[in-house]
């Protein structure tokens, strides 16, 4: 199959559950289905081979050692395939003992889905899904790591344009997560971390972005926390479904129960990518207060809006030699007063590296334009003391209800990264004793005005704001003219 056949073949299952189940749950049952499919097939493949190079001996075949995974008896597709009543029964059971079997690596993957309601999966409908994955071989010789994978982040992509408002739960752009992960930069032997990590994108990208660049990504740390049960198993599923086996991905609250500790302190990475949910209310404000952890290093942010607290772990969860982490948030985190003494202690303490606005419909479902926070614990010695700011909220192509950046825009907003420095209407580097004296506001629109396009014309920022000046001006004189004429 070409990669779009594997894609078109994929996502047909998904249209077997049209009418009987919300498309925000498809990916609770689709996924399992198909890495179900995968490493039962993966493990057909590893017998034959040990099976040959054994001259038949069927109990070698079967050692641990000749597998990835361990496919107890009773529990392969085939078995359930042949199953006839209590079609989902059947199911369940076969994953759950896959994953008692592979305590290490597969426990809990398969998430929580009901397969057992017949109001919601009947056998009938079960049953058609089965013989739809059934019609080709899913091993490494007929669909590679590289073209499953790819068509694993296809679906993962269809289930969000799909399932609209849920989409931000499990899935970042991914227009984005390039830029973010060329920003970062992560090198072979470092350790790289998402607190929110969803579906797994930033994380996975990053071993991609060094495989692109032919360098060992296999030594690559990954580490991941997810709040959703079955978000933080796709997650899983999908570092194997790319051949990644070197991650760790933990399910749970990273704000309440932070899973990755190192001597009772929280653990230390050198990059960290995160798309965190924003405004969230229902947060403990109070343990933070007294946070163990010590994540309160600017102040506790209010109730109504934890992305300070995330912000915080992020910066107390970075290496004190080399580490970065870059974070995908709405513009409010640059201004907001409610965050104003928390946002000027990272700047004094010289933490921020740049800011980057981009524009509108990048987050899912949300028309609202977003933003990229970098920050730095050691920053390089020309960059000391410096935030740059870049304006790219043009810098973007919209498609229905979904934004996105194409690959001129990816590069034009790198360069200006990369180059820190001054670039007309685009990009301004500003002393933070500068952004300090604005009482820490980083509005970017305060350091830095994009070209403004009137008919198809550029317009350079000064002519557009003296013109908006005159026009409010006018309209001052026109309003004060109509009350003198009310008033007599």
């Amino acid at each position: 199959m070409t990669q779009q056949q594997l894609e078109k073949y994929l996502w047909g299952a998904a249209t077997q559950l049209r009418g009987t189940i919300d498309a925000g749950d498809y990916k609770q049952y689709i996924f399992p289905l198909l890495f179900f499919k995968r490493i039962c097939d993966v493990y057909d493949e590893e017998f034959e081979k040990a099976l040959s190079e054994s001259d038949g001996d069927i109990e070698y075949a079967s050692f641990a050692e000749n597998h990835h995974f361990q496919i107890p008896e009773g529990s392969h597709w085939n078995d359930v395939r042949e199953t006839t009543t209590n079609l989902g029964t059947a199911l369940q059971d076969a994953m759950r003992t896959i994953e008692t079997a592979n305590p290490d690596t597969l426990y809990g993957i398969f998430g929580d889905a009901s397969w057992t309601n017949k109001n919601r999966l009947s056998d009938e409908t079960l049953t058609n899904l089965i013989e739809h994955y059934s019609q080709h071989k899913l091993n490494l010789a007929t669909v590679p790591d590289d073209k499953l994978g790819n068509a694993y982040e296809y679906l993962i992509k269809e289930f969000a344009d799909d399932s609209g408002h849920t989409a931000a739960e499990f899935y970042t752009n991914r227009t984005v997560v390039k830029l973010m992960t060329m920003i970062m930069d992560p090198q072979p032997g470092e350790s790289v971390y998402d607190p929110t990590c969803g579906s797994g994108g930033l994380l996975l990208n990053c071993a991609l972005h060094l495989k692109e660049e032919g360098k060992e990504y296999r030594t690559l740390k990954l580490y991941g926390q997810e709040i959703n049960l079955i978000t933080s198993a796709i997650a899983r599923m999908n570092m194997f479904m790319h051949g990644i086996e070197e991650f760790s991905i933990v399910r749970g609250d990273t704000l309440a129960r932070p899973a990755f500790l190192h001597n009772d302190q929280l653990k230390t990475f050198n990059v960290i990518l995160a798309n965190p949910p924003y405004s969230i209310k229902a947060w403990d404000q109070k343990a933070f207060v007294n946070d163990p952890y010590g994540r309160n290093l600017w102040g506790t942010p209010p109730q109504g809006c934890a992305d300070y607290a995330f912000q915080q772990h992020i910066q107390k969860s970075l290496d004190a030699k080399n580490g970065r982490s870059i974070s995908l948030w709405p513009h409010g985190v640059l201004f907001r007063d409610a965050e104003a003494e928390m946002r000027r202690k990272m700047i004094e303490e010289d933490l921020v590296e740049c800011v980057i606005g981009l524009g509108p419909n990048l987050f899912y479902n949300s028309p609202m334009e977003a933003c990229l926070l970098i920050t730095r614990t050691n920053k390089a010695k020309d960059k000391k003391g410096k935030i740059l700011f870049i304006n790219a909220v043009n810098e973007v192509k919209q498609e229905k209800t979904i934004g996105m950046l194409e690959q001129k825009h990816i590069d034009k907003i790198f360069t200006a990264f990369k180059n820190f420095e001054n670039q007309k209407d685009f990009a301004a580097l500003v002393s933070s004793e500068d952004v300090l004296a604005n009482k820490g506001n980083m509005n970017i629109s305060l350091y830095v005005q994009p070209e403004k396009e009137i008919d198809n014309q550029i317009v350079p920022f000064e002519d557009a704001f003296e013109s908006w000046s005159e026009s409010g001006n006018n309209l001052k004189s026109s309003m004060e003219e109509l009350f003198e004429i009310l008033e007599n």
